[in-house]
């Protein structure tokens, strides 16, 4: 069988594409890898082979890649300039070892011409390097994770008086458990899928008046979404702390804040304008279930909160 390999199991997500392909998958035929060894030690034992490969090291990732057949990459937590350099070193020490193809978490949004959003530029980016190099692709369009918006409904109702508030407006998302992307880019990869785009949706068009809407149904919470402008989302991060870039002091703060406002307030934009409410049933073709719902989700919200951003340089 062919051998997949697992980019960042370190991670939240990565941890979680680990287990499925644990459970599903020869385990002599998957290679894990992390930047560090401590990163590998929860995996020592479960039989899938373990690699260090760090991405500042180019030619280290060309061993650590040699031999698989498959290779899962995860986009990295931080954004611009330095992330562009690190997909780049891995996908150029990808193609050097003879990996045949890359299952790559792209971003909901990134087909769209005119997107101009900070964090979905950089996937747009490398969506078009990845065409540019003799490999195969699949690049899986996560819509946005519920968790991320579970976790801003308990801040509304912990510290904001009941107020959830951003500048979404009435566009609408497919908003999708990081578990099902996980599970959906585990399924990729043992897949025969090649050459394609999957867009990994949840199972409705949602606005985030109506996300909200169902929590309260679900928790008896009175939390209320309130509209607000671009400048207004920008001047309530600066007042908490939020950097506005992944740049300087962005690993310091991401275990309080794993998101920069610059990403925040042009991803709202982005959904506001209509620009990523895309809905396909790509998902349940290619894991043979269907995603979770928001309802679903909330009825185990402590099961479904985003968790801090894995921050290594």
């Amino acid at each position: 069988m062919k051998k997949i390999l697992l980019c960042g199991v370190d991670g939240n997500f990565g941890s979680r594409a680990a287990n499925t392909l644990l459970e599903k998958w020869p385990h002599e035929d998957l290679i894990f890898t992390a930047p560090t060894e401590k990163g590998l030690e929860p995996w020592r034992g479960r039989g899938a082979e373990l690699r260090a490969a760090d991405f500042n090291d180019g030619e280290g990732l060309v061993r650590a890649f040699s031999g698989a057949d498959t290779m899962i990459l995860i986009s990295m937590p931080f954004v611009g300039p330095k992330r562009r350099a690190a997909h780049q070193k891995a996908l150029d020490a990808a193609v050097k070892a003879g990996v045949h193809r890359v299952v790559y978490t792209s971003i909901v949004g990134a087909g769209e011409d005119d997107i101009d959003a900070y964090e979905v530029n950089d996937h747009v980016w490398f969506e078009a390097y990845v065409k540019s190099r003799p490999i195969h692709y699949l690049f899986m369009r996560n819509s946005q994770y519920a968790e991320a918006m579970v976790s801003s409904y308990v801040n509304a109702y912990e510290t904001t008086d009941s107020v959830l508030a951003n500048n979404m407006g009435q566009g609408r998302m497919a908003y999708v458990s990081r578990d099902d992307c996980a599970l959906a880019a585990a399924c990729a990869a043992m897949s025969d899928w090649e050459d394609r785009v999957v867009d990994v949706n949840g199972a409705e068009l949602l606005t985030i008046g109506e996300y909200v809407a169902i929590a309260n149904e679900v928790t008896g919470r009175g939390v209320r979404y309130v509209e607000i402008s671009d400048e207004e989302q920008y001047a309530f991060f600066d007042s908490i702390g939020v950097p506005r870039t992944t740049e300087d002091m962005w690993a310091q703060t991401a275990s309080n804040f794993p998101f920069c406002s610059d990403g925040m307030v042009s991803f709202g934009r982005a959904i506001r304008k209509g620009q990523m409410a895309v809905h396909t049933d790509d998902f349940e073709k290619l894991t043979g279930r269907k995603p979770l719902t928001v309802r679903e989700i909330f009825e185990h919200m402590d099961e479904h909160l985003i968790g801090s951003r894995t921050s290594t340089d």
